[in-house]
C-alpha cells in the first residue's frame, strides 16, 4: 500500500516510517523540518518538505503517490508550551488537522491512524487506565488530541471514515537508525544520558512531593519499535475494517523518575548528575497503561519494553550519533528562514 506519514521525520514517525518499508509498503513522509531531522527521514521514504495544513500540497502528492493511508505524527507535542501557548496547539493541531481531513476526503483517502496521548486522560482515578477511563485532559496538549479524536469519531459515523488512535504513554528507546534529537530535548531516557556525556549539564527532577513511593512522577515507558509493531497492526485492521478508535500503547507497569536515573547509572555505568526542582505544570503523578484491547483485538506484545532494554537501545544510539541527526539544527533553521 502507498502510505502518506505526517511528521515522519520525527522521532516515533520515522521509527514508524523504517517499519513499513521493511513490511514492504511504499512510503511519502511530509514534514515540515520545524522540529524534525532531513537525516531522520529512513532510506526509502520519498520525502516532501512541507506541512500537512498546505491543502494543495497534501492534495497534490495524495495523488501524485497514490496514497491508500495516513499515519497522522506531525502536530504540536510538548506539554509545558501548551500550558503557556494553547492556541499554537488548537490552531495546528485542530484547525489545520481539520483542513487535512477535508482533503483526504476529497481524495477519497479514508483510512488514517492518528498519534494520540496518555495525556487525553489527565489525572487518572484509577490504575492501569484502560480505554473506558475518563478522559479530562489538564494541558492544552492532551485537550487538542482529545478534541481531534472526537472530530475523527464524527467523522466515521457520517463519512465512512476509518480510524485508529494509538494513545501513546511514554515513548522511549531506539532502533539501529532512528533516535530521540528533540530540540529542545524534554524527554526523561535523553535528558538523563546527556547528563552522562556532558559533565557540565546538571539533570532536573521536575518535583519529588508528588503522592507516589519516591515522591517522583511515575510514568509507563514503551520502545518506539513496539509502537511502530502496534501501528502496523492497527493498519492491517484498518484495511479489514476489523477494528477502529483509540487505544492505549503500554505495559501495565510504572516507573518513577528515580527509578529511570538509578537503571540509567546501571546501564552507562555512570553517576547522573542531578538536582530537585519545581514541579511542572501539567504533569500527573501516575501514567500507567492498561493495553489489554491492543492485546486482545490486533494480538500485540511488547517484546523490547523491558526498562533495560529501552535504555540500552537509547545509550547505544546516542553514543553513535553524539551530535544527534548530523546538519539538522541548521537545516531546520534554514527551513524556516525560507
Amino acid at each position: 500500500m502507498n502510505i502518506l506519514v505526517t511528521g515522519g521525520a520525527g522521532y516515533v514517525g520515522s521509527v514508524c516510517t523504517e517499519e513499513l518499508l521493511r513490511e514492504g509498503h511504499t512510503v511519502v513522509v511530509l514534514d515540515n523540518l520545524a522540529t524534525g531531522h532531513r537525516e531522520a527521514v529512513p532510506a526509502g521514504a520519498s520525502f516532501i518538505i512541507g506541512d500537512f495544513g498546505d491543502t494543495r500540497l497534501v492534495g497534490g502528492l495524495v495523488r501524485d503517490h497514490r496514497v491508500g493511508a495516513v499515519m497522522h505524527f506531525a502536530g504540536e507535542t510538548l506539554v509545558g508550551k501548551s500550558m503557556t501557548d494553547p492556541q499554537s496547539y488548537f490552531q495546528t493541531n485542530i484547525r489545520k488537522g481539520i483542513d487535512f481531513l477535508e482533503v483526504l476526503l476529497q481524495e477519497g483517502v479514508r483510512k488514517l491512524i492518528f498519534s494520540s496521548t496518555a495525556a487525553v486522560y489527565g489525572e487518572p482515578i484509577s490504575s492501569p487506565i484502560s480505554e473506558e477511563h475518563p478522559t479530562r485532559p489538564i494541558n492544552a496538549y492532551g485537550e487538542s488530541k482529545l478534541m481531534f479524536e472526537r472530530i475523527l469519531g464524527w467523522y466515521q459515523r457520517a463519512y465512512g471514515f476509518r480510524f485508529a488512535a494509538p494513545r501513546y504513554f511514554n515513548a522511549a528507546g531506539a532502533s539501529q537508525e532512528h533516535g530521540e534529537n528533540h530540540v529542545p530535548e524534554t524527554h526523561l531516557i535523553p535528558l538523563l544520558l546527556q547528563s552522562i556525556v556532558d559533565p557540565s549539564y546538571k539533570f532536573v527532577i521536575h518535583g519529588d512531593d508528588y503522592p507516589t513511593p519516591d515522591g517522583t512522577c511515575v510514568r509507563d515507558y514503551v520502545h518506539v519499535r513496539d509502537i511502530a509493531r502496534a501501528h502496523i497492526l492497527a493498519l492491517h485492521a484498518l484495511q479489514s475494517g476489523s477494528f477502529t478508535g483509540p487505544f492505549n500503547i503500554g505495559t501495565s507497569t510504572g516507573y518513577s523518575v528515580r527509578d529511570v536515573l538509578r537503571a540509567v547509572e546501571k546501564v552507562a555505568g555512570k553517576k547522573v548528575a542531578s538536582e530537585v526542582g519545581p514541579r511542572r505544570q501539567g504533569d500527573p503523578a501516575v501514567l500507567v497503561a492498561s493495553p489489554d484491547r491492543l492485546r486482545r483485538a490486533l494480538g500485540w506484545e511488547p517484546r523490547d519494553s523491558s526498562l533495560e532494554k529501552i535504555i540500552g537501545s537509547a545509550w547505544e544510539w546516542r553514543r553513535n550519533h553524539a551530535h544527534g541527526y548530523e546538519g539538522s539544527e541548521a537545516e531546520s533553521e534554514t527551513m524556516k528562514a525560507k
